[in-house]
C-alpha cells in the first residue's frame, strides 16, 4: 500500500524541518522539505499531498511579530490552494512557528468570516523565552486522529506562544480546541505546567473542519524514548509518545 505523501514546508529561519520530516517518516509517510518559495511560485506543486507540515522555528526573525511575515504570505497568494487542500481531504499540521503562522493565515477563523481574527498567540506572561517539558490533555474535537482523554509529555521551545480568544466557550462548543496543558498528574496546571499563561490553558487548536491542527508544543522532539529528561524513571517504552502523534495522522491521512 503506497505510503500518503507528506510536504514540510520551510521558510527563513524555520529550523525544525528535518526533525518534522523524520517524524512523519517515522510516522509511515514519505516526506519531503520544500522551501516555501518554491510553492509561491507554483501552488500546483502541492498536488498530491495529503499533509502540509509548517515546521517551527522563526521564520523572518519573528522581526513583526511570530509568524507574521510568513502567515501573510500564506493568507494571499496561498490561502485558496490551502482551502482546496483541506477541501479536498487534506491534512495540514502547524508546529509552534509554524501555529502562529497558521493563525496568522486565519485559517482557524469561521467559514463564514476568514479574515475576521478571533484567536491569536501572544508574549508569554512570564515575559522570557520558555524552553521546558510539559504535559498534554487532547480534547474533545473535531480532530479524528487524537483520542479524548489522552495525556502525554512534550517539549515547548517559545517566546510568544499564550494563547487569547474572542469567545473561548464557542471554540470549545465547535470542537476547536485540541490539546491543553496540564499539571504532570493531570490537574489544573499553573506554571511553569502551563508555560506561557494561555487562556483556558490552550495548547493546540484546529479548525472548524479538524484537519488543519496548530499546536505550540514539539512532539518531533520526543520521538524516542531517551528524548525524556526522566527517560529512564518512565519504564521500558520502544518509542517516545510524539511519534504516536504523528503516526495516527499519517494513519489517518492515508485511510
Amino acid at each position: 500500500m503506497a505510503r500518503p505523501k507528506a510536504l514540510v514546508l520551510r521558510s527563513t529561519g524555520t529550523n525544525c524541518e528535518v526533525e518534522t520530516a523524520l517524524a512523519l517518516e517515522l510516522g509511515g509517510a514519505e516526506a519531503s522539505i520544500l522551501h516555501f518559495d518554491r510553492i509561491l511560485e507554483d501552488p500546483a506543486r502541492l498536488a498530491g499531498y495529503r499533509i502540509l507540515a509548517f515546521a517551527g522555528g522563526f521564520s523572518f526573525g519573528d522581526d513583526l511579530s511570530a509568524g507574521r511575515v510568513w502567515g501573510a504570505q500564506l493568507r494571499g497568494p496561498l490561502r485558496e490552494a490551502l482551502n482546496e487542500h483541506v477541501q479536498g481531504g487534506g491534512f495540514a499540521l502547524g508546529i509552534c512557528n509554524g501555529f502562529q503562522v497558521l493563525v496568522e493565515s486565519g485559517i482557524f477563523e469561521p467559514e463564514a468570516r476568514p479574515d475576521e481574527r478571533s484567536v491569536a498567540l501572544y508574549a508569554n506572561a512570564s515575559n522570557r523565552y520558555e524552553c521546558r517539558w510539559v504535559n498534554l490533555e487532547v480534547q474533545e474535537s473535531r480532530v479524528p486522529w487524537l483520542p479524548a482523554g489522552e495525556r502525554f509529555p512534550t517539549p515547548v521551545a517559545h517566546a510568544e506562544g499564550r494563547f487569547v480568544a474572542k469567545d473561548l466557550e464557542a471554540l470549545r462548543a465547535a470542537g476547536q480546541i485540541a490539546l491543553t496543558y496540564v499539571s504532570e498528574s493531570g490537574g489544573e496546571p499553573a506554571y511553569p505546567d502551563n508555560p506561557n499563561g494561555a487562556m483556558g490553558h490552550v495548547a493546540g487548536i484546529c479548525d472548524p473542519t479538524g484537519r488543519v491542527l496548530g499546536l505550540m508544543p514539539h512532539p518531533e522532539r520526543n520521538l524516542f524514548p531517551w528524548n525524556h529528561p526522566h527517560a529512564t524513571r518512565r519504564g521500558a517504552r520502544d518509542e517516545g509518545e510524539g511519534a504516536l502523534f504523528y503516526r495516527r495522522l499519517v494513519e489517518t491521512a492515508g485511510a
